[in-house]
């Protein structure tokens, strides 16, 4: 790995940990160079799958637009960051396990306002606000009124 302050490509591992119910390793590393300490994840890569944009474009499906969508909408909320790892992952886990080649962006955003409406309200709303792409404070009634309408 090559550290990211210094560039070196010398370090040693500290630590390992498996994440994402053993689909992935974090490691802890820390450069010979200059003693900066850094985090790298691995996991499995699993077949290519393309999202289906609303335009209909496709393009590769890229986990980290899910994880930095709902690290924006927990902004300052109680969600610590393996809670955000656990939602993106059963997200993905089911992804993958529904769609073999292709998944429209819609499913993607309606699944990851599924798992956000269990984790925190205010977190399902600002990113639903920005997915459904609210144009005034009746449609965030709107929503608010159907996920209370939803937990019943």
């Amino acid at each position: 790995m090559r550290c990211p302050r210094c560039s070196c490509q010398t370090d040693k591992v500290i630590d390992t940990r498996s994440t994402k119910e053993g689909a992935g390793v974090r490691r802890r590393r820390e450069c010979l160079n200059c003693g900066h300490r850094f985090t790298t994840h691995e996991e499995i890569i699993q077949a290519e799958l393309k999202v289906v944009k609303r335009d209909l474009t496709r393009e590769d499906f890229d986990p980290e637009k899910i994880r930095r969508g709902v690290e924006k909408a927990c902004w300052k909320r109680n969600v610590a960051p393996e809670q955000i790892d656990a939602l993106v992952s059963h997200v993905m886990a089911s992804l993958e396990k529904d769609f073999e080649r292709e998944v429209s962006s819609r499913e993607i955003g309606n699944r990851v306002m599924d798992e956000l409406r269990k984790l925190d309200k205010v977190a399902y709303v600002r990113f639903a606000s920005v997915y459904r792409d609210f144009k005034d404070i009746d449609e965030f009634i709107t929503e608010i009124k159907v996920f209370d309408q939803k937990k019943d």
